[in-house]
């Protein structure tokens, strides 16, 4: 049969549209912090349909119980008729026999509201959606729509990334992982607005959605705030991305009713932070991190992580970079776009280098070891002990500590990090290509030689080699101290304080004198150089009588048994980054030069 254009046009829109997968949520009972969906699939082939929640979320490795939080799961035909549902595991619920449309509902339970889980209260809604919302195996490319129905008592301004259609309460997605990867709040937003041209000419709209109990003037200031990262971010790679409908949205949640967190996403970030807001600075640089990410993990994608799986935690090898080099860049930002000073940044360096250079897990591991352990690391729960003091360090400041490496050495060579992100941008985030750490290689043989990338990736990210940052650090005038030089150290231990004694209630670290006398966590310190102890400043105290070198005793109990065991105290090992010339040493011209390249504003235009 011959069918005509404008036919054919209306025959695949009304195909589309058909097989569109709708989800309605209301708020009956929002005040008890429950939600009432509804998921109505049409148009499904003669054989069971799976549906599930998701175990894990995107921007996340670990795994989420969020099936933990659905109930009252039921299903019926078109004609609301009922339809047999078994539960066929603790978060997947099977309908055995339909005749093509399923129409499931449950109800969810929400009353965490950050970037991972999600929250349910009359006045703010705050979803995620992995956490909010049951789907069905099989059917990943279909169009989606949801619609909200909202309570009386919410403001019921939206900000998301999902696409709005004529009704303002309806949003599209083109499919299953754009629409898991879109975060929603609803409430009492104050939006902001700003407008940028790409270099390729096209505008750019960026939206700070502001849920805060603050004044619009302090909105506004802090929206100014926010447009120095975004201008800086883009100086580092010389363009935006090209967002999917033109813009980017800051989904802000400053207010004391929501958990600690921030959480990238392909369009848009959700920023968490339980405060009472006044305009402080010190949230910052979870915006600058955030953002950085619309290029490095969003689009700069590592393959072990493409397609992201919803059913299970997702092991990648390059979280050192993902969320490593993205870490120093959201720092570096900052002092960048003059939001932190330059002496207080030396801070920020002093923990990069210390978290490389004085841990087991920096000095044991490579960051490739440290991003494989995401899967049990990244906010995921356990009841047990583990031994992360002796054997993992965050891939953050890990990948940090290898990024701030790498600039300083590409520095010397009149190259950059800038310069390197741009080439990695280039071959695999424009092109949504992702990468291996192989790949990652390759592009820093690109723009140095052959022989310097294979050299610092078998060093530095296939092994685990000390860094040598003092010499780095000189270029830029910065000098790599001491912090305690000639203090008497046993070892950094958390006690609990008892009227018994102190209570270690930590594992103590490899390598420190405190370990090598055998004391752990539990162990109770009642003497220390034959003195009692009740207090850390009683540890202290004693230490100051000595230097390093000496050996002193340390009187402990041990499941119940009293031991006596000698500790070698070293020197502290504690490491300052300074300026030359709060350090008393002379800043050169050349010094100050290669500073402010590295640390001073970028053009943004």
């Amino acid at each position: 049969m011959r069918i005509i254009p404008s036919l054919l046009c209306f025959l695949l829109i009304s195909s589309a549209h058909a097989q569109t997968i709708r989800y309605e949520m209301a708020f009956p009972n929002a005040i008890h912090h429950e939600a009432q969906i509804t998921l109505t699939v049409t148009q499904l082939p003669n054989q069971a349909a799976v549906f599930r929640m998701s175990r894990s979320s995107p921007g996340r490795y670990a795994t989420h119980e969020f099936g933990k939080n659905v109930y009252n799961v039921k299903a019926s035909d078109e004609q609301n008729r009922p339809l047999a549902v078994t539960r066929t595991d603790g978060d997947v619920y099977t309908v055995p026999k339909h005749k093509g449309t399923i129409k499931l509902s449950y109800t969810l339970f929400g009353n965490y509201p950050d970037g991972t889980y999600m929250g349910i209260d009359p006045q703010s809604i705050h979803l995620n959606m992995p956490a909010t919302f049951i789907w069905i195996k099989g059917f990943d490319q279909r169009p989606i729509e949801v619609k909200f129905n909202l309570p009386g008592e919410n403001a019921g301004v939206i900000a998301t990334q999902l696409v709005p259609t004529a009704d303002r309460f309806t949003f599209t997605a083109p499919g299953l992982q754009y629409f898991m990867d879109s975060p929603t709040k609803i409430g009492k937003l104050n939006i902001k607005e700003w407008k940028r041209t790409n270099t390729d000419g096209k505008p750019v709209t960026f939206r700070l959605a502001l849920e805060a109990a603050v004044a619009d003037s302090t909105a506004d200031n802090f929206a100014k705030k926010i447009t120095c990262i975004v201008d800086q971010a883009k100086a580092v790679y010389g363009e935006f991305p090209t967002y999917d409908y033109g813009s980017y949205t800051f989904l802000a949640s400053l207010n004391p009713y929501v958990r600690g967190d921030g959480m990238e996403h392909r369009n848009s970030t959700m920023i968490t932070v339980p405060i009472a807001f006044t305009g402080p600075e010190h949230v910052l640089g979870v915006f600058a991190h955030e953002f950085f990410h619309c290029w490095n993990v969003e689009r700069i994608r590592p393959k072990t992580l493409e397609p992201f799986n919803f059913e299970k935690s997702n092991m990648s090898y390059e979280l050192w970079f993902a969320e490593g080099f993205t870490q120093y860049y959201g720092e570096l930002l900052l002092t960048r776009a003059g939001l932190t000073a330059v002496p207080d940044y030396m801070n920020t360096l002093t923990g990069i280098i210390s978290g490389k250079q004085l841990t087991p897990g920096g000095t044991y591991y490579s960051p490739i070891d440290a991003s494989c352990h995401a899967v049990f690391v990244d906010a995921g729960s356990s009841v047990d002990r583990s031994n992360y003091a002796n054997m993992f360090t965050s891939y953050y400041t890990y990948g940090a500590a290898v990024a701030l490496a790498l600039d300083l050495e590409l520095r010397q060579r009149n190259q950059s990090l800038d310069t390197y992100m741009q080439a990695v941008w280039k071959r695999f985030g424009k092109t949504e290509q992702p990468y291996t750490v192989d790949g990652l290689q390759t592009v820093l043989t690109q723009i140095t030689t052959s022989e310097f990338a294979r050299s610092f990736f078998s060093k530095y990210v296939y092994g685990h080699e000390a860094i040598d940052y003092a010499s780095l650090l000189t270029k830029a005038g910065l000098a790599l101290k001491k912090a305690q030089e000639g203090k008497a150290w046993l070892g950094n231990v958390r006690y609990s304080e008892t009227d018994k004694g102190l209570t270690i209630v930590a594992n103590t670290v490899r390598e420190t004198p405190i370990y090598k006398a055998g004391l752990d966590i539990d162990d109770i310190i009642t003497a220390v150089d034959g003195q009692p102890v009740t207090s850390v400043s009683d540890v202290q105290n004693r230490l100051t009588q000595h230097k390093p070198g000496d050996v002193i005793q340390v009187a402990y109990i041990h499941r119940g048994e009293s031991r006596t065991a000698p500790v070698s105290l070293i020197e502290n090992p504690g490491l300052s980054v300074q300026l030359y010339e709060t350090a008393g040493l002379s800043l050169t011209p050349e010094m100050q030069k290669f500073r402010d390249n590295w640390l001073g504003a970028k053009p943004t235009k």
